[in-house]
């Protein structure tokens, strides 16, 4: 399972470094340029909270994606030994939702 929470603060620094050029140390950099290409080109007349919600779950999707077509995951898959879901946890309610795929 790939769990996305809201606020995530990986995903904020993400959005920083994507739209202002912030830059993290060292280590948290390295986690920030895996998240960038999961964040899409947002609308401009999203509040800020609607881009972050965004942003988490396109990096949740972007990440069971790349784990469902790694050969691990393919074999995995194809022998039943695993499945590879996404899902958004809610901090304030600890409300689990989970994602649909097509």
């Amino acid at each position: 399972m790939v769990l996305g929470h809201e606020g995530c603060r990986a995903v904020q620094a993400a959005l920083a470094r994507k739209h202002v050029g912030a830059q993290q140390r060292s280590r948290i950099q390295v986690l920030v340029d895996c998240i960038l290409p999961a964040l899409p080109d947002f609308h401009p007349r999203l509040s800020p909270e609607e881009r972050m919600a965004q942003a988490v779950e396109c990096n949740v999707r972007f990440t069971v994606r790349q784990i469902a077509g790694s050969p691990e995951g393919r074999v995995g898959a194809a022998e039943g030994r695993m499945k590879i879901i996404g899902a958004m946890y809610e901090l304030q309610s600890g409300r689990v939702r989970w994602l649909s795929y097509e």
